[in-house]
């Protein structure tokens, strides 16, 4: 298996784990405030990892510090952009405008790394936001307040991806993911004195603490830091476009919210644009090796 396949499996993998924050969270809204669960979620996350890495703590370098700060920064505004706007919105539409940064993503490459994406790509993210609308069936009511905030925060998560990618090339990897998951909780902390804190502390909110505090930050976090730099950031937000498809299912099991035909035929456009950007680079490649060897027959016969 090439490094590739395999990165872009462990990316498949952390779609799975996300898949399932968006009922969680919205669960979670009746036992525990936004900030205050954002702040706490990522805390956990910190604490996990500093047990873990205690004894590379002080080998973290001034570049790595500030760039992992500027990844905490956009991964934390983001966040708490998302989750608070999934209080004026379903988990459905949260997974979808979630799903917009696989538009953002190569419009942040562009403009930031000057490299246009591939066609393939290109194909699959048009096929994927147009299943992604099919998939939650957004109602008439209008874009509220929720959906703003969310889509806000998939453009943050756009340019993070991208960023992402650059980061983690030139630095260690332990060090990026303590600090942005460090810096991320800051950012919750910070906002908390302008929420009105609540917290209800039980088994439900324990298990979602522990859900989307070690699974849904400490292992996602780490995988993505470690293994996205070995595929392309359109590749990876194409991937993670998975994410709306398993929360519009779940969210029709557990909070009832109707996926309907459209949302099927949606949920198979989705999975038709990841193979067909995923499938891409192999598929012209082997067009191209056919090509080549063509004329090289070819040639061989004029010379004979």
């Amino acid at each position: 298996m090439t490094k590739k396949r395999k990165a872009e499996l462990a990316l498949f993998a952390t779609t799975f784990i996300w898949g399932g924050t968006f009922v969680i969270v919205k669960i979670g809204f009746e036992s525990v405030s936004p900030f205050l669960f954002v702040a706490l979620r990522f805390t956990i996350g910190s604490l996990f990892f500093a047990l873990i890495f205690f004894r590379r703590l002080l080998t973290i370098s001034r570049s790595a510090l500030w760039k992992g700060t500027m990844l905490g920064l956009l991964l934390g505004v983001g966040l708490v952009l998302q989750t608070e706007g999934l209080q004026f919105t379903t988990a459905s539409n949260s997974g979808f405008i979630t799903g917009m940064m696989v538009v953002f993503t190569p419009l942040a490459q562009l403009f930031i790394e000057r490299r246009l994406p591939k066609l393939g790509n290109v194909l699959g993210v048009v096929i994927v936001t147009f299943g992604l609308y099919l998939l939650t069936s957004p109602t008439a009511a209008g874009f509220n307040f929720g959906d703003l905030l969310t889509l806000i925060a998939a453009f943050l998560f756009g340019i993070y991806i991208v960023y992402l990618d650059i980061y983690t090339k030139e630095e260690e990897t332990f060090s990026i993911v303590l600090i942005q998951t460090v810096c991320t909780a800051l950012v919750g902390w910070s906002l908390v004195p302008f929420e009105t804190p609540r917290i209800i502390f039980n088994m439900h909110v324990l298990g979602i603490l522990f859900y989307t505090g070690i699974l849904a930050t400490v292992v996602t976090t780490y995988t993505q830091t470690r293994f996205q730099k070995d595929t392309t950031p359109t590749r990876a937000a194409i991937i993670f476009t998975l994410e709306p498809v398993l929360s519009a299912i779940l969210a029709y099991i557990v909070l009832n919210e109707i996926l309907g035909v459209s949302g099927i035929i949606g949920g198979a456009l989705i999975v038709a644009g990841i193979l067909i950007s995923e499938l891409s680079d192999s598929w012209l490649a082997r067009r191209s090796l056919s090509r080549s060897q063509r004329e090289w027959k070819f040639g061989i016969t004029e010379e004979e």
